[in-house]
């Protein structure tokens, strides 16, 4: 076993100043952060810094071959993400750096330290911190297997080899979620555009609205705007940090993080609630009720939709999300659907307006929205039919996300069998 310490040369990392233009403008050199390293093997870098803040002392050259180590970052609180260099780079404050000495082969140790990652975070972790920290001289003092420099290959060698064939699953693995994205698209534009259920000729559309998608219609259905059919279309509001509590309180108040795509509620994500006194009085207008639909309007992303269950019986709101509340002549799941489909989608993306890289759709701009309207009893065949197809869809796409966490599990298992031996 050797102590990480001993195997080569650590250094951290620096920021050089915002506030230079010529440490940063045109730069050419990698400068790699916390976001960098979502990769095994770093060859670029999202920002660059230039050779005037190599030269001033204001970052250090790391060769090409270093191992890198993130140390302070939120990720830290479920993954320990490493790296090996592929040219060389410059690294930030939040990063440490391995040049390893004669001997010992910078991806041994990459691989090592993977294996190892759920004894480094909770041996090495810093207790207190606002954000998830690993404590360098606990890091540097963590042991791994250290063998010669031949049975390093070995072990790399077949490692590599077991972990390309993991990465062609994983891969397939994605293309399947791609496909089911495009199905899901697919089915839901159908549906508002009448085509998933067997129909007559369609009729011709002499009053196709000005904002309407390019689609015609089935006999018996009908163009109309959302404030044709909904009794409210509203946004939210803000309270004072005064008038919010977490974990639990009396009216739960949701953010545009507790909204999914595909009409979801995850209220789970960072719950927050305010005093029933602010929901009844100042933030009346921003109450919402099971059943409601819900979208933001302030991205990106835009267009995340949600249905509002019944597990409380008001919910609130805040200025980032409209809230639009069916009448008798639309179903709830209906107008969810066409939110969330392609055509509705676009709409919603064509009339944003962008600001300073912020997207916003105003509420008065919501109520205009203009969506085909079929009758009553077939929007209840169309809402069975769609829910029908989507279940099926939803039922793959939980099976390929069990098989993307088994192929992890599957990697930190060939990790720790490979390097068990010498443990």
């Amino acid at each position: 076993m050797a102590r990480l310490r001993d195997l080569g040369q650590w250094s951290g990392g620096k920021t050089p100043s915002k506030a230079n233009a010529a440490y940063w403008t045109g730069g050419t050199i990698p400068w790699v952060s916390p976001k960098d390293m979502k990769v095994d093997e770093i060859t670029s870098s999202e920002d660059r810094v230039s050779e005037a803040a190599l030269a001033e002392g204001c970052v250090s050259l790391l060769p090409k071959g270093s191992v890198l180590v993130v140390t302070r970052s939120g990720i830290l609180s479920h993954t320990l993400p490493v790296a090996v260099t592929k040219t060389p780079v410059t690294i930030n404050q939040d990063l440490k750096a391995l040049i390893p000495k004669p001997g010992v082969l910078p991806k041994y140790v990459a691989h090592a330290l993977r294996g190892a990652s759920r004894r480094i975070l909770n041996q090495c972790s810093k207790h207190g911190t606002t954000v998830a920290s690993i404590e360098t001289n606990a890091l540097l003092d963590f042991e791994i297997p250290l063998v010669d420099l031949d049975e390093q290959r070995r072990i790399v060698s077949e490692l590599e080899k077991q972990f390309s064939r993991l990465d062609e699953a994983v891969a397939n693995l994605k293309r399947v979620n791609a496909n089911l994205k495009r199905q899901t698209a697919a089915i839901l534009s159908a549906a508002i555009g009448g085509q998933l259920l067997a129909r007559t000729a369609l009729q011709a559309d002499t009053d196709r609205p000005e904002f309407a998608p390019a689609i015609d219609l089935p006999s018996g259905w009908s163009w109309v705007s959302t404030a044709d059919v909904c009794e409210i279309v509203a946004s939210g509001s803000t309270p004072r940090p005064e008038e919010m509590t977490s974990g639990t309180g009396e009216v739960p108040f949701i953010k545009v993080y507790n909204l999914g795509f595909d009409g979801s509620l995850d209220f789970t994500v960072r719950p927050t609630f305010i005093r029933r006194a602010i929901h009844e009085g100042p933030l009346a207008r921003s109450r919402c009720l099971p059943g409601d639909v819900l979208m933001n309007i302030v991205g990106p992303p835009l267009g995340k939709v949600s249905l509002l269950p019944d597990a409380f019986p008001e919910w609130n709101i805040n200025q980032a999300i409209v809230t639009f509340r069916p009448g008798p002549r639309i179903l709830n799941r209906l107008l969810a659907y066409w939110l969330m489909s392609p055509p509705g989608q676009r709409r919603i993306e064509r009339t944003s307006k962008a600001t300073a890289g912020q997207y916003n759709v105003q509420v008065s701009t919501c109520r205009k929205l203009v969506l085909p309207l079929p009758p009553l009893d077939e929007q209840r065949r169309i809402v069975a039919e769609v829910d029908r197809r989507l279940s099926i869809v939803h039922g793959v796409e939980a099976e390929v996300d069990a098989n993307l966490q088994r192929v992890q599990a599957l990697r930190l298992a060939t990790l720790a069998r490979a390097l068990a031996p010498q443990m």
